[in-house]
């Protein structure tokens, strides 16, 4: 199956440290490829460097069979490459649906008009609400964003992404500060979302990456050091050394 976004020798280094080292890895229709490693190993700036926040200093991004290398992030999503980030990034005075409606007038190349709130137009709220009904999310269409639980937050934003009509989806720890409960809420909408949307995830819970991922690749300081299956990881003895014997107990 061909990949429908691929790494080749991704490299970035901030004078004398190499954040990351020829990164290579794919991502193809129908599955969940996921990042792991230690603090430090340089997964946030590979999601920089695929998003084209951050120009890399050689290797290439090929998306769909495209280099999409010299991109700017503004061009690189309208193709279709979607991004959650680590940090929560709604906007907190807005309700959800505004929220979600302003992401699809955003996707049709309209100005914001924040003015008059884009949930008010009506093609516009009705995409929004299948987004969040997409999520799970609908019953909260019209709470104010930052009155909703950090959870529902992450799940939004989730939502908002969507809302770009991503082909890829680059999720930056999406379950960071989430409880139990709430974690098992996001696993269960990325799972649910996998099968119509290929992503790679970046994340430090284990539990939710040993359900999600169909396969992992594991970052030490920059350096990809194995790459396969969940069993894979779990068995891998250089892995267990450098992270999941510390990260997860094993």
């Amino acid at each position: 199956m061909a990949p429908v976004l691929e790494l080749k020798n991704l490299n970035k280094a901030y004078g004398a440290l190499q954040v990351t080292k020829n990164v290579s890895l794919t991502v193809v229709p129908g599955e969940i490829h996921a990042v792991i490693g230690p603090n430090g190993a340089g997964k946030t700036t590979l999601i920089g460097q695929i998003s084209g926040a951050l120009a890399s200093d050689n290797g290439d991004v090929y998306f769909e069979g495209d280099n999409v290398t010299g991109l700017p992030v503004a061009k690189r999503a309208l193709r279709g490459l979607g991004r959650s980030f680590q940090i929560t990034s709604i906007l907190p005075e807005f309700s959800a649906l505004e929220n979600v409606a302003l992401g699809v007038q955003a996707k049709a190349g309209h100005s914001f008009r924040f003015f008059k709130a884009a949930a008010k137009e009506q093609s516009l709220n009705d995409s929004a609400l299948r987004h969040l009904a997409t999520v799970g999310l609908e019953q909260r269409a019209n709470v104010r964003a930052g009155d909703l639980s950090h959870g529902e937050k992450r799940v939004l934003e989730i939502a908002i992404a969507l809302a770009g009509e991503p082909k890829v989806l680059l999720l930056d720890e999406p379950m960071a500060g989430a409880g139990p409960e709430e974690s098992a809420r996001l696993v269960e909408v990325l799972g649910q979302l996998k099968t119509t949307i290929p992503m790679l995830l970046v994340e430090h819970d284990m539990d939710a990456v040993f359900q999600l991922a169909d396969r992992i690749s594991v970052l030490v300081y920059g350096e990809i050091i194995a790459s396969g299956t969940v069993d894979d990881i779990r068995g891998n003895p250089a892995v267990k050394e450098a992270y999941l014997g510390t990260e997860d107990g094993v």
